[in-house]
């Protein structure tokens, strides 16, 4: 979140909460606050993510090692045998494992952005289901406001955190 949005938000809550405080027809305010940043590190479904996707992609993962094994052997058996073969064969060799490397670029760059792709579909899935935690525990407890992460300062006793987590440990 930007500094000029996070600093408009502030601005906002402190003028909602200063006109809930001096209105006379004004019911208390409850308010509460998120750690999104400890959710996302401390929520069962992220460890539970971060399996899935390792199970998804671990077969291309150990295809690229075997291919960065391969592309190995080849350039010692090239050194190797360099002195001994043809200026012909050599080059050949050479283009082969020059051939290899760029498949296997190909592959590694592949992998990263289909792993990237497929972690921001979980996240948004994670995403999803914590804010259906936040709705639900405020409004199971009767919050009139709750916010994320990024706020400049608020007392622990605001912190809906670990009821959030909680919540989520159950499903």
């Amino acid at each position: 979140m930007s500094n000029t949005l996070k600093s408009l938000l502030l601005v906002s809550i402190i003028s909602f909460a200063s006109c809930a405080s001096f209105s006379s027809q004004a019911a208390e305010l409850k308010v509460g606050y998120v750690q999104v940043d400890k959710i996302l590190q401390d929520a069962p479904q992220t460890a539970e993510s971060g399996k899935k996707l390792e199970r998804e992609f671990s077969p291309r993962s150990q295809e690229l090692d075997r291919m960065a094994k391969q592309i190995k052997d080849l350039e010692s058996g090239l050194d190797k045998d360099g002195l001994t073969i043809s200026e012909t064969d050599r080059r050949n060799k050479e283009r082969d494992i020059q051939n290899i490397k760029i498949e296997f670029q190909r592959k590694q760059r592949e992998l990263r952005e289909d792993i990237n792709l497929r972690k921001n579909e979980e996240l948004g899935s994670l995403q999803d289901r914590i804010n259906k935690a936040v709705q639900t525990v405020s409004e199971s407890e009767g919050y009139d406001l709750v916010v994320y992460s990024g706020v400049a300062y608020a007392s622990k006793k605001l912190d809906i955190t670990d009821k959030v987590l909680k919540l989520l440990g159950k499903k």
